[in-house]
């Protein structure tokens, strides 16, 4: 469990709301780094919590609250891919050469908690599962779910996160109650990541798409992270190197680069026809000189391609090609 964010105190009111008649299946869904995950646990900790306190919030003293802690309550299940409960460990492994972790939630996950499904809770009171991101079950999994949410047995509930809830299946979507989380407002995003200790929040939060979490992460990232190799190429102007960057980036996760690079076309976009950036901050003065000289129908058509190559980076053939083919027509645009 942790404090909720400043920006998610109008959520949890709202999700206290739904207690009175609580859905079998409720989505959080929104965009990625507004701290939704945090905001499920905390929610699932309050359910199970012995003595909850006036806001709703779980006491944390209660002998529920510290199984919840430990990731032992008898009465609740979290559900994520390898990778996102691994974390730093998947990451090193993958950089050892070891397998690497699945990406997806498999539905051997699903199957081993069919006695949990249809046991009675160990307190009477709810059984919670939270499943993060949702859009990332496999099918098969997917279609597992399905049939337990149709079919639910008393006293079970299961919150599902999600990024993306448009890749979710139409069938689960009718069977979750949609809870839409408030994004923060800028001021009020810099003004917590200024007590997070970055020291240029509003430059941290434009680069991060305006989600404070995802700020904070990249602001801690090693120099040669994904956005920062690509940064560190695309603001050295004449002397981008297409093919050196290629061969830095073609272990990286390409939908990273992609959006990357989307964000720095719509900045060089805004920056030719409005003088304005929105993404990179501190940066407007590489932006303006690039954008003074390339052509803006090369531009736009390059945009485009970016949308195409946003679904194919998922399963690029070949990386090296892929990001080869990529990066070149982005140098086209600035020839």
């Amino acid at each position: 469990m942790s404090a909720l964010y400043p920006w998610q105190r109008e959520d949890w009111q709202r999700l206290q709301a739904l207690r009175q008649r609580l859905p079998h299946g409720l989505l959080i869904k929104g965009g990625q780094g507004l701290g939704k995950l945090d905001l499920a646990l905390n929610f699932a900790a309050s359910l199970l919590c012995e003595l909850p306190k006036e806001d709703g919030l779980a006491c944390g003293g209660c002998a529920s609250c510290h199984w919840f802690v430990q990731g032992s309550h008898p009465d609740f299940r979290l559900v994520q891919s390898e990778a996102e409960g691994a974390g730093e460990a998947a990451e090193a492994s993958e950089e050892g050469g070891k397998k690497k972790a699945s990406k997806v939630i498999k539905i051997e996950q699903l199957r081993l908690l069919e006695d949990f499904f249809n046991q009675s809770a160990h307190q009477g009171r709810h059984r919670v599962v939270v499943i993060a991101p949702a859009e990332t079950l496999h099918p098969s999994a997917a279609n597992a779910l399905l049939k337990t949410l149709e079919e639910p047995t008393p006293g079970l509930h299961f919150i599902l996160v999600s990024h993306k809830p448009q890749q979710l299946l139409p069938t689960i979507l009718s069977r979750c109650l949609a809870f839409a989380v408030t994004a923060p407002g800028r001021e009020q995003a810099e003004r917590w990541l200024a007590e997070q200790g970055v020291e240029q929040p509003a430059a941290a939060l434009a680069q991060a798409g305006f989600a404070p979490l995802l700020a904070l992460e990249m602001t801690t990232q090693a120099k040669g992270d994904v956005r920062g190799v690509l940064l560190e190429a695309l603001t050295q102007g004449d002397s981008f190197d297409w093919l050196a960057l290629a061969e830095k980036l073609q272990r990286a996760e390409l939908p990273q680069v992609v959006h990357g690079l989307q964000q720095w076309c719509h900045d060089l976009s805004c920056m030719r026809f409005s003088d304005t950036v929105r993404y990179h901050l501190g940066h407007e003065a590489v932006l303006r000189k690039l954008a003074a000289k390339i052509e803006p129908l090369l531009l736009m058509n390059f945009q485009r391609d970016l949308l195409a190559a946003r679904r194919e980076a998922q399963h690029p053939l070949n990386p090296r090609l892929f990001l080869e083919s990529l990066l070149s027509a982005y140098q086209h645009c600035n020839a």
